[in-house]
């Protein structure tokens, strides 16, 4: 699963990167080092702005934590924060979104953590669980596939710009195989000759959307540990990318790269 990312790149940077036509952005977000379920981050999609009207491509900020139209409470979201490529298109909270309101969430990179195979180490019996910055090897950006929905608060009046609340999902699949020793799944992330087709909400759920759920090709991600710092989302810099300093990566650690 992805349970944490990082996202510093700025509007002006994503509609550049992105080819976005339209912003909407109620308010600018901070570079975040340490991305939690529930915060707000950016999405790209592609929607009609007026009814009727053509698709245009926007920026725009959503929960993470996808809430489904029928949930009865937006707490709902905060168990939703990952949907799988391989049942993604079935699953009664995901499949209507996968079918129409696909997004892609930029990303510089994420954390996994590793449970070593040891005795364990930490508070109470429990096994440490050593954190990876999970990123592209060559330091460009990341675009995960994602979907967004929208929920109506109905305790709120038509007019209150908060009735509506987006939220979004990352997708995840399978690791590749150096990443799978660190953790079996990781966030689907898709390449530029990929994007204008998950984005396209007028190719439905069809065998060429689905065919899109596939990893790219292994070999592109790199990955290091970092400090334990991660862990609490109250840290939050640019310094929770730091490698570890050898001195402090345990031995088991340190085999896996």
């Amino acid at each position: 699963m992805c349970g944490r990312y990082a996202s510093s790149q700025q509007p002006d940077d994503l509609i550049e990167l992105f080819e976005i036509e339209k912003s909407a952005v109620p308010e600018t977000l901070p570079p975040d080092w340490n991305i939690a379920p529930t915060k707000n981050v950016y999405a790209v999609l592609e929607r009609s702005v007026e009814r009727e009207g053509p698709a245009v491509r926007q920026l725009r900020t959503v929960r993470w934590g996808l809430v489904p139209s029928w949930a009865k409470t937006p707490e709902t979201g905060a168990k939703m924060i990952n949907a799988r490529s391989e049942t993604v298109f079935e699953k009664p909270a995901y499949r209507k979104a996968f079918a129409s309101r696909r997004c892609l969430l930029p990303a510089d990179g994420y954390y996994e953590w590793y449970t070593p195979e040891t005795a364990p180490d930490g508070p109470k019996g429990k096994a440490r669980k050593q954190p990876f910055w999970i990123h592209h090897a060559d330091g460009s950006p990341l675009a995960f596939a994602g979907l967004y929905e929208w929920w109506r608060d109905r305790t709120r009046p038509d007019d209150d710009p908060l009735a509506w609340l987006w939220t979004c999902t990352i997708i995840t699949t399978d690791a590749e195989p150096e990443l799978a020793r660190i953790h079996p799944r990781m966030p689907l992330v898709l390449d530029a000759s990929r994007w204008d087709a998950w984005l396209d909400p007028s190719l439905g759920d069809t065998e060429r959307a689905r065919g899109l759920l596939t990893p790219p090709e292994p070999g592109r991600m790199a990955a290091y540990p970092v400090s334990m710092a991660v862990n609490s989302v109250k840290n939050n810099d640019a310094h929770l990318l730091d490698p570890l300093p050898p001195e402090e990566v345990e031995a088991g650690d340190a085999t896996l790269f």
